[in-house]
């Protein structure tokens, strides 16, 4: 695995912790901008709307920009937005920044994921990938937590501060690593009507399903994990970051084997994965007020989770691969409408007065329906095999070259 994937994982740890901190500092960045919890959240909805919009727009807008130069801007651009928010004078003022943060992250995870993708053979796609989302992965087990940390000591600004500082080790990362990636020959230079192309094709449209409802069923419960532990299993607030941070640990996992197996075994991964995730989101609807079942399974959670999200990636770029940067931004898309719906879903159930543990069913019925549309892609892919085309980052088929080691 070349290191320039692993810069490319460490870069996505400094754009997850930013992405999934707000939800351990809303109550002391409500009380310093004067505004109430609910409108505090209000931030973490403004990012992931901001990863749906800007996933497919920035795609577009780099298209036939060099790959190298394109995540060297938006890197910079996303730790710009950290500073912002850490200064930032007024509520409005921060809402902006998470905005552009939320652009410039969807679009490097966008390009990153395509350049990830063409510095390796077909059959190590999902071990790239594996590797980016490991960065994730470990932004929820050690970012997050420590983002929580700093807010409680030394202030939430503090949190965002130390998001830029990782963001420009990441920048200096893809300055020394990351390979120059010449443009193809003008004929043969992506074109956005060549790229849209894809949407033809509905093996991409069952695959963004798939991922939106995976995603989305687990964090239809995910998302109100907190009050679930400590209304209905009756631990201690304590007991909550360290719940999640298990979630996290179990994701690492996921991650990491999913990677591995994936390649090979790409719809089993699939199968396996989201039945677990569901049977797991039923148990946790029945036990919940069993606390050491809810930690349990909060884990296992993580780990079914996450085996299955390097097979989600690779799948799009195995049926959209003629469109490497563009099937990156419609995966990202996928991801955060699931991490969208689902959380609406959940505080629809709640709102109903069906308390915290029906978040887990709702979450259930999603994956359940997610589990059906994989077996019908499966179907299809047995009677029309998609033909997979080997692009690079440019959208030219010819290799990459290897980056310094």
């Amino acid at each position: 695995m070349p290191v320039a994937v692993s810069i490319l994982g460490l870069s996505v740890f400094a754009l997850g912790t930013s992405e999934f901190m707000l939800s351990g500092l809303l109550p002391p960045i409500a009380a310093d901008m004067d505004v109430t919890i609910p409108q505090a959240g209000l931030l973490i909805s403004a990012f992931a709307i901001g990863m749906v919009i800007g996933a497919p727009l920035l795609a577009v807008a780099t298209l036939r920009l060099p790959r190298r130069t394109t995540l060297i801007a938006l890197i910079s651009l996303f730790g710009l937005g950290q500073i912002a928010g850490a200064v930032a004078p007024s509520y409005g003022f921060l809402f902006a920044s998470r905005v552009v943060s939320a652009l410039a992250c969807a679009g490097f995870w966008a390009v990153g994921a395509a350049v990830a993708i063409a510095m390796v053979p077909q059959n190590a796609r999902a071990r790239a990938m594996a590797v980016m989302i490991g960065g994730l992965s470990i932004a929820n087990v050690l970012g997050v937590p420590a983002g929580a940390f700093l807010g409680e000591y030394w202030g939430w600004r503090a949190a965002f501060w130390a998001v830029a500082a990782a963001s420009a080790v990441a920048l200096v990362g893809i300055l020394l690593k990351i390979p120059h990636i010449p443009l193809p020959a003008a004929a043969e230079r992506p074109t956005l009507g060549r790229e849209l192309r894809i949407y033809r094709d509905r093996q991409v449209w069952l695959s963004v399903a798939i991922t939106a409802l995976a995603a989305g069923g687990v964090f239809c419960a995910f998302s109100y994990l907190a009050p679930l532990l400590t209304e209905v299993a009756g631990l201690g607030s304590r007991w909550v970051p360290w719940v999640l941070g298990l979630f996290g640990v179990g994701a690492l996992i996921g991650t990491t084997v999913g990677g591995r197996v994936a390649d090979g075994r790409l719809f089993g991964v699939l199968l396996s994965g989201i039945t677990a995730s569901t049977v797991l989101l039923a148990g946790l609807a029945l036990l919940a007020s069993s606390a050491v079942a809810a930690v349990g399974l909060s884990f296992l959670l993580g780990v079914s989770t996450f085996f299955t999200a390097p097979a989600l990636n690779a799948r799009m770029f195995n049926v959209a691969g003629a469109a490497p940067t563009l099937a990156g931004a419609t995966t990202t898309a996928a991801f955060n409408l699931g991490n969208t719906g689902g959380p609406w879903l959940g505080g629809t159930v709640i709102s109903a007065g069906h308390g915290f543990a029906a978040t887990a069913w709702a979450g259930a019925a999603m994956t359940l329906t997610a589990l059906a549309l994989t077996a019908l892609s499966l179907r299809l892919h047995r009677h029309t095999p998609t033909r997979v085309v080997t692009g690079s980052a440019t959208g030219s088929p010819s290799p990459v070259p290897t980056p310094p080691p």
